[in-house]
C-alpha cells in the first residue's frame, strides 16, 4: 500500500499538472501554485512563447493570480510550490510579495536565483528544496532532451 502523500507532495503536484499544460503547449514544462490555508488561490505555467513574454513563467502566472484572489499584493501567510528552482527575476517578485513559504521540485544550477544569491527571498521566506524532485527533474530533461533530437 502506497503511502498518503505529505500536504507539500499534494500541492507539488498540482504544481508537475501545471507543468504538464505547458509541455501540452510546447513550453517549458514548468508549473506553479500559491496555497493559503490549504486552498491554491493562483496557478500558473509558463507562457514565455505563447505570449512572447520573457517574463510569462510559472511563477509570475501563479503570484499575479493569487495577489488577484486576495486583494493585495502581500503573500505572507502563503506558500508558492514551483517545480523548478525560481530564476532571479521570480526570486525578485517572490521577495516584493512577501512570500511566506516556497516549495521546490528540482534545482536548477544554471539559471537558479542561488546561483546569484541565496538572500534574494524576503527574510522571513521559508524554503523547502526537493519535493517530488526527480518527477520535477524528470520533465524537464524529456523536454530538453527532445528539444535536441
Amino acid at each position: 500500500m502506497a503511502e498518503p502523500l505529505s500536504t507539500d507532495e499534494k500541492f507539488m503536484q498540482q504544481a508537475i499538472n501545471e507543468a504538464r499544460l505547458a509541455l501540452a503547449e510546447e513550453e517549458v514544462p514548468i508549473g506553479a501554485v500559491v496555497v493559503s490555508e490549504g486552498r491554491i488561490i493562483g496557478r500558473g505555467h509558463n507562457l514565455v512563447e505563447t505570449l512572447q513574454d520573457p517574463t510569462a513563467h510559472a511563477e509570475m502566472q501563479a503570484l499575479t493570480a493569487a495577489a488577484a484572489t486576495l486583494g493585495g499584493k502581500y503573500l505572507p501567510r502563503c506558500t508558492l510550490y514551483v517545480t523548478v528552482e525560481p530564476c532571479a527575476m521570480c526570486a525578485g517578485a517572490i521577495a516584493w510579495a512577501q512570500v511566506g513559504r516556497v516549495v521546490w521540485g528540482a534545482d536548477d544550477p544554471k539559471r537558479g536565483f542561488r546561483r546569484y544569491s541565496e538572500r534574494m527571498l524576503h527574510p522571513r521566506t521559508e524554503v523547502v528544496r526537493g519535493v517530488l524532485g526527480e518527477a520535477c527533474e524528470a520533465l524537464m530533461n524529456d523536454f530538453f532532451a527532445r528539444l535536441r533530437r
